[in-house]
């Protein structure tokens, strides 16, 4: 009787040993999807404000065109700071919703020398033509939800580990959604936030690849910080 209570408990703590799967072998792509987007909709509406460390690279014909760094600042009602470090290393780009021009700050050390600029204007948006207001996580979220609800997803790419997701989702692009592009994202299971981003054409060049890292979480964020 010892030895089989002894086989059953050795039996059990092997099954809470396992991890589970998050997902079914058997799932779609679409749904496995879906199932991330919950958790990142789920963890994003306790978020009130959030900051990261971005590096964006930009491709022409498959080769690395130009390269940018920046920290990125998100307060609820989205308020958005933008600091570069490369190649600007001084300017800043604040934007709050609602407001359809941005306040572009060329040197943070001359807080009086601003300039407002539309938020369509060429000069603050990025080399694919992203504007200031498609840059925080709830619009990355719904772009996620639109497309893997409305685009046929093509092709099964899904990987998981103990850290991190990552799928391919096909989508309408990110900036005008007319054409139809490919998208390798990366989530982190810890925050379910994005970490590693690519786009692709319909050819299979990448145009745009973007690492995400250091986040910080609801640090109380003053609002001072978003007003030049």
């Amino acid at each position: 009787m010892v030895k089989l209570v002894s086989i059953s408990l050795m039996v059990v703590l092997t099954l809470l040993q396992t991890p589970i799967p998050l997902f079914s072998s058997e799932a779609s792509d679409e749904n496995r999807i879906l199932v991330v987007l919950e958790k990142m909709e789920s963890a994003f509406k306790t978020v009130e404000d959030y900051t990261c460390e971005v590096e964006q690279i930009f491709y022409q014909d498959g080769m690395e065109d130009q390269r940018y760094r920046f920290k990125f600042h998100f307060k609820r009602d989205k308020k958005i700071r933008v600091d570069f470090s490369h190649p600007y290393p001084s300017l800043t780009i604040f934007f709050e919703e609602g407001d359809k021009e941005a306040t572009v700050l060329p040197f943070r050390f001359l807080p009086a020398m601003k300039f407002r600029f539309s938020i369509d204007n060429p000069m603050i948006k990025t080399v694919a033509g992203q504007r200031i207001d498609q840059t925080d996580m709830a619009y990355f979220i719904e772009f996620i939800s639109k497309n893997v609800k409305k685009v046929k997803q093509r092709e099964e790419e899904f990987y998981e580990d103990g850290e991190r997701i990552r799928f391919v989702l096909w989508a309408k692009d990110y900036i005008e959604e007319k054409n139809p592009e490919k998208y390798g994202i990366t989530i982190s299971k810890k925050n379910w936030f994005p970490i590693h981003i690519e786009r692709y054409n319909l050819g299979g060049n990448r145009i745009e690849a973007t690492d995400i890292k250091n986040y910080t979480v609801n640090t109380h964020l003053e609002n001072k910080l978003f007003h030049p």
